[in-house]
């Protein structure tokens, strides 16, 4: 409003200069055509009129300013608005038409410039189904890549020569203990594109291997790998193996520089606590054995080596060597208990299963070790979060258990869901099975029913959160256990739009990137990175104590939005939250219990944000509220900040509706989750980047000039 009233004052100026120049003009013309006699007496006439020529001047003045505000309601605002639409429709958002306002004249011209909307529209849409076309086979190889990386046991990080990261898999994310959702429990830091690798590894072996390969590669040795074993913040030790990734550039010497690095990288922590145990055990059997062969070889020696030994010193001798072979035995049996519990089950991941293929894998098993069994039901719609290896071990053990002792050797098998729980039934005919042999198999080692394994039936029940019993039908003869196991979730395909069923995270144009210089404000805007944030609160007023309840972030890397990335936290405020608030993002207190606190979250979030620049939509009010919380932190913001509400404002200064859902209405972007801090901030970041190419044309391209503008516009003066 501030920019139409100067040029409202503009247009009157001018109207109102006609108007005395045109009565000065006429002045002057008849002084001219009269006599001195004629002038000295319309002199004298304007003297005795009084304040009659002040009243004149005033109606022209207000006639001008009637005159002005009808040239520019009628012609200069549609003509704005018509200019700025027509942007709009050139760059952001091809959809969007100008609106008739104005004469019959505008009106036409409007007309006019929808055509060309209509035809540039249908012109867009012909290049981008050209160009889909001419991706289509580099998408099928990218997605190719894609599922092959997601179903690697591996964890995959590659990184660009400046070690930002370019590419990793869903393994990798877990590995590093980057959480899908930005968390306060990150221990190690987080996964993402564009973000340093030395954040996530220390950046002396890397550097190192690097320095290895580099040196490999000048001697001529075509494939250099180098592997090196490390410790992860998280205490992880991990063994990593490193490969260059083939560059076009020139290196120092005369090779091909490497583009980037592919690491592979194995969690070893088990291995390295496996084999200090077994050498715990080979230490201690060689110092419980050394002095029993001492006795044992000096026993035998003197029996041999005396045969004429009287029969009480050759019995003492005996004595001797069988007290020491019994203790050496002793000795071996103690080091082969401690082996066994060293080997018990480590246990692996439950992963999802369709009760049908379990039940036919278990049948299959039986059957293998000479078991009749055959599947009587299993649900094809339940699945199950299963050790698939463990439970055909386990039961396998009781068919072969109930073969050897009882005689049984045909079975029935049952997998079937109830009340939010699966069941898992080994039925025969005939014998039923006590209490105390039911107990006593659940506590004997597998290897008692011929499995290679010292882990115990009751062990692997508690590590699926399972429970089994025996069950006995008199009327029928059939008898059964029965083990109940938690049902799982079913593994689905997801729609476009949605989070990828195969987590797999890859930008190939930022192994181009180069490290950002320390000087952000000289960069342009689409080779920044960004954190798109929003907060929800309890109220609107930080000064009265209001908090935040709820932050939402998103990361922009190399002009795309990082869905997968996400940051979204609910944070406890320890006070009550206002109705009205409540209202309107529908976060209630009880849904707060149990959460974070501010202190514990802003560290968390500082980390996901990094040194990128910070954009929201309104931000001075989510930044007030996070610089309330400096002192008591510690977490200080001082990032470069970009706010959607002042940029929209500097390019559409004509519409007062500035608005999250009106801006995103005019550049053509679906709104989903609003009054959410996530969905809002992911709005926010959609917006954003439909807001830089009208930017560029504005010839605002740099982060200097993207502030600077901001900060002339009537918004910026808001404070709260």
């Amino acid at each position: 409003m501030k920019r139409i009233s100067a040029r409202m004052l503009k247009v009157w100026a001018m109207c109102l200069g006609l108007g005395l120049g045109s009565v000065i003009a006429f002045a002057l013309a008849l002084g001219a055509s009269i006599s001195s006699e004629h002038r000295l007496a319309a002199l004298a006439l304007l003297d005795s009129a009084g304040p009659l020529p002040y009243l004149l001047a005033l109606l022209l003045a207000i006639v001008a300013g009637f005159l002005a505000s009808w040239l520019v309601g009628t012609y200069f605002s549609p003509l704005i608005r018509a200019a700025e639409g027509t942007m709009l429709c050139a760059t952001a958002n091809p959809r969007y038409r100008v609106e008739a306002a104005g004469p019959e004249e505008l009106k036409r011209l409007t007309a006019a410039v929808n055509t060309l909307a209509d035809r540039h529209e249908a012109a867009l849409h012909d290049v981008e189904t050209r160009v889909r076309q001419a991706r289509a086979d580099l998408e099928t190889e990218r997605n190719r890549l894609a599922v092959l990386m997601s179903e690697l046991a591996q964890s995959v990080v590659v990184c660009n020569a400046e070690g930002l990261i370019v590419l990793y898999n869903e393994q990798a994310r877990r590995l590093f203990s980057g959480p899908a959702r930005g968390s306060v429990e990150s221990a190690v830091g987080f996964m993402g594109l564009g973000r340093s690798l030395y954040t996530l590894i220390a950046r002396e072996p890397v550097q190192h291997a690097i320095e290895r390969l580099n040196a490999r590669t000048a001697a001529g040795e075509l494939d250099p790998i180098a592997v090196f074993t490390t410790t992860l913040p998280n205490g992880i030790l991990v063994r990593v193996r490193i490969a260059p990734m083939a560059g076009t550039a020139e290196g120092p010497s005369g090779q091909p520089a490497p583009s980037g690095f592919v690491l592979l990288l194995e969690d070893v922590s088990q291995d390295v606590v496996g084999v200090e145990g077994r050498d715990r055990i080979l230490i201690d059997l060689l110092e419980r054995s050394r002095a029993s062969l001492a006795s044992l070889r000096a026993a035998t020696e003197n029996l041999a080596g005396f045969p004429d030994l009287d029969a009480a010193r050759r019995e003492r001798f005996l004595a001797i060597a069988l007290e020491e072979a019994k203790r050496l035995g002793v000795a071996v049996e103690h080091a082969a208990h401690a082996h066994a519990e060293s080997a018990r089950l480590r246990p692996r991941a439950l992963e999802p299963m369709r009760a049908a293929d379990l039940a036919a894998v278990l049948r299959t098993s039986l059957v293998e070790k000479g078991v009749s069994a055959r599947v009587d039901s299993a649900d094809e719609r339940t699945w199950l979060d299963v050790d698939c290896h463990a439970m055909v071990q386990a039961v396998r053990y009781l068919g072969q258990r109930m073969q050897e002792e009882f005689g049984i050797r045909d079975f029935l098998l049952a997998v079937d869901a109830d009340q939010g729980h699966a069941y898992l039934d080994l039925v025969w005919l005939g014998h039923r099975i006590s209490v105390a042999t039911t107990a006593a198999w659940e506590t004997d080692p597998l290897s008692a029913g011929g499995e290679a394994s010292s882990n115990t039936l009751r062990e692997i029940l508690q590590h699926h959160g399972a429970e089994m019993w025996h069950e006995f039908d008199r009327p029928s003869g059939r008898a059964r256990f029965r083990i109940m196991l938690p049902l799982g979730a079913r593994e689905t395909g997801h729609t476009a739009g949605t989070v990828p069923g195969r987590p797999f995270y890859y930008d190939f144009d930022l192994t181009a990137s180069a490290a950002a210089p320390p000087h952000l404000d000289v960069l342009l805007l689409q080779d920044l990175t960004y954190t798109v944030f929003d907060t929800e609160t309890t109220g609107l007023d930080p000064q009265a104590g209001d908090e935040i309840i709820s932050i939402g972030a998103v990361r922009i890397v190399n002009g795309r939005v990082l869905r997968e990335e996400a940051f979204e936290q609910l944070v406890d405020p320890r006070r009550r939250i206002d109705p009205q608030a409540t209202k309107i993002h529908g976060i209630r207190e009880v849904m707060l219990r149990g959460q974070p606190s501010i202190a514990q979250v802003l560290p968390s979030f500082q980390r996901f944000c990094g040194d990128t620049v910070l954009v929201g939509h309104n931000v001075a009010f989510d930044l007030r509220f996070l610089q309330m919380k400096e002192a008591s932190t510690g977490v200080a913001f001082r990032q470069p900040v970009l706010d959607t509400l002042l940029l929209s404002a500097v390019l559409h200064d004509s519409i007062e509706d500035n608005r999250l859902e009106a801006i995103a209405h005019r550049l053509g972007i679906e709104v989903v989750g609003r009054h959410t801090a996530l969905g809002d901030a992911l709005v926010t970041a959609d917006i954003f980047l439909k807001l830089l190419p009208l930017l560029a044309e504005r010839g605002i391209r740099t982060l200097r000039e993207a502030r600077e503008a901001s900060e002339r516009t009537a918004y910026a003066k808001l404070r709260y």
